[in-house]
């Protein structure tokens, strides 16, 4: 059984909540205070972490942000906030998802069963043999390692997160190739584009970022106008100033 900490101060939100995700095999621990969640989460090594944004003690946003630093695990925002300003953020700090809580418990459930089974793969490491049997991918100065799982631009080591780490490769493997936000999120994420995810977006922005490509005038991971991404593979000979 999976289990998961539910990090949410209303007693009867968080037991309603919980009795559900139980009911259907995810086992539930809430804890209500977000100044003591980290330890918490330490304690019980949780397959997921649930976090509603109003906490006392540290809210939703800080305390997503200080254990993505730490723990790799998936982080679910769920939120009667319907703030697109608050889901951009939270997928900028490293959330998975941003699931307001008028969500029918079916698809809460639909979809946090997804987080599990995305971390579950890559933990166990059922894509290996695919990323394994390749060679290191090289483009000028950026270096992507798929044995180690390391990025390299420069000789500098380049830190980014899993989800992060697996759109680059995609994009990497199809160099010169458009990629569009539903071939994306399909097999990053095992759903549809449904007009209105912005979390590709969100995590090209953090790539270009990350990867010195230009914010404003991008030319390494381009966007070609409404058809989608592309990784140009001659764009990497030298660093940018």
């Amino acid at each position: 059984m999976n289990k998961i900490v539910f990090v949410e101060d209303d007693p009867d939100v968080g037991e309603l909540i919980a009795a559900w995700l139980s009911r259907h095999g995810l086992e539930t621990i809430v804890e209500s205070r977000g100044d003591r969640a980290e330890a918490v989460i330490a304690r019980e090594q949780p397959d997921l972490v649930l976090l509603d944004i109003m906490l006392p003690g540290k809210d939703g946003m800080t305390l997503c942000r200080d254990l993505r630093a730490v723990w790799p695990g998936p982080i679910v925002l769920l939120t009667s906030l319907d703030s697109d300003m608050n889901h951009i953020l939270s997928l900028e700090i490293g959330a998975n998802d941003y699931i307001l809580k008028t969500t029918p418990p079916a698809v809460l459930l639909a979809r946090l069963r997804l987080h599990l089974r995305q971390a579950n793969a890559t933990q166990h490491d059922e894509i290996a043999p695919a990323i394994n049997s390749q060679k290191a991918l090289r483009f000028g100065s950026l270096t992507i390692d798929p044995l180690n799982r390391q990025v390299m631009l420069g000789g500098e080591i380049i830190a980014l997160s899993t989800a992060d780490y697996d759109l680059l490769w995609e994009l990497a493997i199809h160099a010169g190739q458009i990629l569009n936000r539903d071939a994306l999120l399909k097999t990053l994420r095992g759903v549809s584009y449904d007009g209105m995810d912005r979390s590709i977006d969100v995590a090209i922005s953090r790539l270009r970022k990350k990867l010195h490509d230009s914010a404003t005038e991008p030319y390494r991971i381009k966007t070609i106008r409404n058809k989608g991404y592309l990784f140009a593979p001659h764009a990497w000979e030298t660093l940018a100033e």
